[in-house]
């Protein structure tokens, strides 16, 4: 009878194992060991989207987004029995992109905060900053029951026409690598995930879907995947979001090279990687590719990888992996932990920290005769659309259904400033009728078309300027995804704006009264042909929803501008290294365009190449003046490393911070190379007056290398190299000396990434 019972139980200890120990606390193998294929087949697929105003290239889809997130982008799919739940997925990446309202419940709201663009947070140089911006963020994402937040967004700025340029950072890899990271950190440390996209080198919109990228691997290497490089390495981004375009003739969805070679065996990233919304074409190739979930799915997706499976086309451990890479980040989610989320964040301190980022990333470009800061007493006749009526962010999945917005009227209101009332009321009108008279948008995700400028005419003007005190004028500008900006009425000023300009100015001036030019944008426009009609140029930028708050702060002095710019504003069009061939040929419908600047992008080629800017990289003023103490090395000669220490002094009257730039002019007798390159950056605390500040800065073996094709290397020359602490790439205020002794090989990596077609690159 003993050895009856032990028999049995024998027997049933794997049942009663199964019984008692949950899946979640089996190791990853054995939950895909338990796995069908055609749970794995679905895992790998996302559960569809039903987003009102977003568009469906891909045919109809099933399924809706998680009932618990309206508006959230996507989901995955769960499987209850092995306790593998969904992961929600939500927009960025101004802030969390949900729905405001529910069916369910009228008597809620679900807002989230809309805070400043991308490249006001780039031009802000301040990585402590970003990463608070970043941590509300990610508190909001966590409160509204999301698992990862689809951003940040870091594509480089190639051309200033990129319809999605404000999404992303910065013309310089190195700027755009350290603020992503820092955002990343930030978010994650709330516990919630983050997606960096679009990867890689999607710098336009024009035809996005299909446009084929001809890049060379030094130019992807050292700027489009760079900032991508130091954010995986810093941050450790639980996702990476592929891009639509094809580089150098496949999809990045379906790109082996890119997602497996750089990605993970270069990089060692951990983390599982997404298509964007319809991204690629072929399911099963996205699987070898290393591309782990397709977003935002359909059924004939998973049908086709089943088959493939079946058929021997496509490995069953290939498809196992890219189940791991998701039930890894899937086991770190809120959901997974069953994180009680409230549907309340703390909206009001995020306004406030909104607030806070947009003053520190706000660009002083003119400043006369100390114009700024004005004093409250003064009465302001406040000209153009956007001074009523400002943008906050751009459109597209970059915008964000936040509770309200402060104009720049309102925010001047709001400080005591008297804005002239019959101008207020005449713009607040002709707003409200050209509203009403504006066509129905078939699809909230592309911009409106522009609202014409009110015309002002001379008697108006005249009227204003006996009235006040100051002219403020507001141009503003608005773009989003699935188009790129156009020169004409976009980049340059409308004729309209011109008009205003030149007679505001003329009759302000008549009465020697200044005139105060803000530039509510998201992106690079022309200034040369305007601005020496102005007395003062602030770029605000898009500051989000607390923009009128922010921009009156800095223009009464509460806070003084230290923002430098993240882009080179150009002389001309034409005078941009891609001008020639953005957004490709041919030029009616573009289906492919080649990098032919290779590596001289934004101040890397007008260096280089003495091509002179309107603003230059790094360009910015302040309420004060900054003093740059004697660039010191800790050594002559490069060993490993070298440290460089300078002290900055506040000389001015002000207390105010300074944004210290280092650049590299390195050894170029086997490779051309810029002139130099930014190689690190650090902004100061708030410098009172006479107060200084002692700053550090170390550069490594990896700072010093160039990309060496031939050897699929990073190659530092030997030779001496150039150390430059600047105000920007052009104010450079101290210099300092080091050599390397002998050519270092920094680090071998895979060849990859191959271009099939002969590129004539600028001097590479």
């Amino acid at each position: 009878m003993r050895k009856i019972i032990y028999t049995i139980n024998i027997f049933l200890v794997p049942f009663l194992i199964s019984a008692q120990t949950p899946a979640s606390d089996l190791p990853i193998d054995e939950v895909v060991a338990k796995m069908t294929l055609e749970q794995k087949a679905k895992l790998v697929v996302g559960q569809g989207m039903r987003f009102p105003g977003a568009p469906q290239p891909g045919g109809p889809v099933v399924g809706q987004t998680r009932d618990r997130v309206p508006g959230a982008a996507g989901s995955t799919y769960s499987i209850s029995e092995l306790n593998i739940p969904g992961m929600v997925v939500a927009d960025g990446p101004a802030g969390l992109r949900i729905s405001p309202q529910r069916r369910d419940d009228s008597t809620h709201t679900y807002y989230a905060t809309a805070f400043p663009i991308a490249t006001l947070l780039a031009c802000s140089w301040d990585t402590a900053l970003v990463k608070n911006v970043g941590y509300a963020v990610g508190s909001e994402v966590l409160e509204y029951g999301v698992d990862i937040i689809l951003m940040p967004a870091l594509n480089l700025h190639r051309n200033p026409l990129c319809g999605r340029n404000f999404e992303y950072y910065s013309e310089d890899p190195l700027l755009t690598g350290c603020i992503t990271a820092s955002m990343v950190k930030g978010i994650q440390e709330k516990g919630v995930g983050t997606s960096i996209k679009h990867f890689a080198a999607n710098n336009q919109e024009t035809n996005r879907n299909n446009i084929n990228t001809i890049v060379s691997e030094r130019a992807l290497r050292e700027l489009y995947l760079k900032g991508y490089e130091i954010a995986v390495k810093q941050s450790d981004p639980w996702t990476v979001m592929s891009s639509y375009n094809k580089i150098n003739g496949i999809y990045a969805s379906e790109n082996y090279d890119l997602l497996t070679t750089v990605l993970r065996k270069d990089w060692r990233f951990k983390g599982f990687v997404m298509t964007d919304w319809f991204g690629g074409k072929d399911p099963v190739a996205q699987m070898k590719a290393g591309n782990d979930l397709l977003m935002p799915g359909r059924p004939q997706q998973s049908e086709a990888i089943m088959e493939a499976v079946n058929n021997g086309l496509l490995d069953i451990t290939v498809l196992d992996l890219n189940v791991k890479r998701i039930l890894n980040i899937i086991r770190r989610t809120p959901t997974y932990k069953h994180y009680k989320y409230s549907n309340n964040p703390d909206l009001k301190t995020h306004a406030k920290i909104a607030r806070m980022a947009a003053t520190e990333g706000m660009v002083l470009l003119k400043n006369d005769k100390a114009t700024l800061p004005l004093t409250a007493d003064k009465k302001i006749a406040l000209f153009g659309n956007a001074s009523y009526d400002i943008v906050i962010g751009g459109t597209g999945s970059g915008d964000v259904n936040e509770a309200y917005s402060i104009s720049l009227e309102q925010g001047l209101t709001n400080t005591g400033v008297n804005v002239e009332a019959t101008l207020k009321n005449s713009y607040l009108n002709y707003l409200e009728q050209a509203k009403a008279n504006q066509p129905r948008r078939r699809m909230s995700f592309r911009p409106p078309p522009p609202i014409a400028s009110m015309p002002v005419s001379d008697s108006l003007i005249n009227a204003m300027q006996k009235k006040t005190d100051v002219a403020l004028i507001t141009i503003g500008r608005i773009a989003g995804e699935f188009s790129d900006r156009k020169l004409e009425d976009d980049y340059r000023l409308t004729s309209a704006e011109q008009e205003m300009i030149k007679h505001v100015s003329e009759a302000f001036h008549a009465k020697n009264k200044r005139v105060i030019v803000v530039l509510n944008i998201g992106g690079v426009i022309e200034t040369v042909s305007w601005r020496e009609q102005a007395d003062g140029i602030l770029c605000a930028w898009q500051p989000g929803q607390e923009a009128g708050n922010a921009i009156a702060d800095v223009l009464l002095g509460k806070v003084n501008p230290s923002g430098k710019l993240a882009d080179t504003f150009p002389v001309n069009y034409k005078d941009v290294p891609s001008a020639k061939n953005f957004p490709g040929a041919p030029a009616d419908k573009p289906d492919s365009v080649i990098y032919e600047e290779g590596i001289y992008v934004g101040y890397r080629y007008y260096n280089t190449f003495d091509v002179k800017p309107a603003y230059e990289f790094g360009f910015g003023m302040s309420y004060t003046d900054f003093k740059y103490g004697k660039l010191k090395l800790n050594s002559s000669k490069f060993d490993g490393e070298i440290t460089a220490t300078l002290k900055i002094s506040n000389n001015g009257k002000t207390a105010g911070k300074e944004v210290v730039q280092m650049y590299l002019s390195a050894p170029s007798e086997k490779m051309k190379k810029p002139v130099c390159e930014l190689k690190a950056f650090a902004k100061t605390k708030l410098l009172q007056p006479g107060e200084s500040q002692l700053l550090s800065f170390t550069l490594r073996a990896a700072d010093l290398a160039s990309f060496d094709t031939q050897r699929s290397s990073w190659i530092a020359e030997k030779g001496k190299y150039v150390l430059k602490a600047g105000a920007s790439v052009l104010d450079i205020r101290q210099k300092a000396n080091f050599k390397l002794e002998k050519e270092l090989s920094v680090e071998k990596v895979n060849k990859a990434l191959i271009p099939q077609v002969a590129i004539k690159n600028f001097r590479e």
